[in-house]
């Protein structure tokens, strides 16, 4: 897997384009996000994790990160569209001031994700427990 590209990449290919801010769309995201978070908690606590869910798991965090991101795009006027979009909306977790370490790790999960959806990727239970553990520390990082 190669490095993600830089988010002005994006910007200058025109994935992301410059709008209005968007600030109902986003406390909408926000919302969602904060709602999907407390039901993984909530599954977490009545399902042990296992080969059997991961995917699942996986596909939530995802989704509660992008959400997230989203939001936070949509508040800087931002939004993100096409070919390339997911992996744009990871990228600006650089303009969030995230270390490129983080950056890579969500771009993995963005990546085993389309795997899953398009490739039958089948993840395992030690992975989804990595991965919720990134989506629980980046997430209140997200949230400010």
């Amino acid at each position: 897997m190669k490095a993600i590209r830089k988010f002005e990449e994006f910007v200058k290919e025109r994935v992301v384009k410059k709008q209005s801010i968007d600030k109902s769309r986003a406390e909408f995201l926000f919302k969602e996000s904060e709602n999907s978070y407390n039901y993984l908690l909530e599954k977490i606590r009545l399902m042990k994790i296992s080969d059997i869910n991961a995917n699942d798991f996986v596909k939530s965090c995802y989704d509660i990160l992008m959400e997230l991101i989203r939001a936070k795009m949509l508040l800087n006027g931002y939004n993100a569209s096409g070919v390339g979009w997911h992996e744009a909306e990871v990228s600006y977790l650089r303009i969030l001031g995230f270390v490129e370490k983080d950056v890579q790790f969500a771009d993995q999960i963005r990546f085993f994700r389309n795997g899953m959806l398009y490739y039958g990727t089948i993840l395992d239970k030690e992975y989804a427990e990595i991965v919720i553990e990134f989506t629980k520390r980046i997430y209140s990082k997200l949230k400010k």
